[in-house]
């Protein structure tokens, strides 16, 4: 995003609602942890600020075990590897000897 773009946006203020989950950073650096639908809380020192998102807050392990596409997969045979799919080539394999 330009500048120029940047120049009119107006990050949120203390006292307004928490759109997205996150940690945000205010312009003293403070950081906090907040929930969607929490106010924005003001700094003890600064009062009245501006927050911005320092980062998301999201989770990906909804049943709480690593998703299946992560964990290390067995060495396959040939014929296995053809049973997974037809055009699979031998050489695309590992295989134990």
């Amino acid at each position: 995003m330009s500048e120029q773009q940047r120049h009119f946006e107006m990050e949120p203020m203390s006292g307004e609602p928490v759109e997205v989950d996150g940690v945000y950073k205010n312009e003293w650096g403070r950081e906090e942890k907040l929930s969607r639908g929490d106010i924005f809380p003001a700094d003890p020192q600064l009062g009245t600020t501006e927050w911005e998102l320092a980062q998301l807050d999201f989770e990906n392990h909804h049943e709480g075990t690593t998703d299946v596409r992560l964990v290390a997969k067995k060495e396959t045979s040939s014929l296995e590897a053809h049973l997974q799919h037809p055009r699979r080539h031998p050489k695309d394999t590992k295989e134990t000897n």
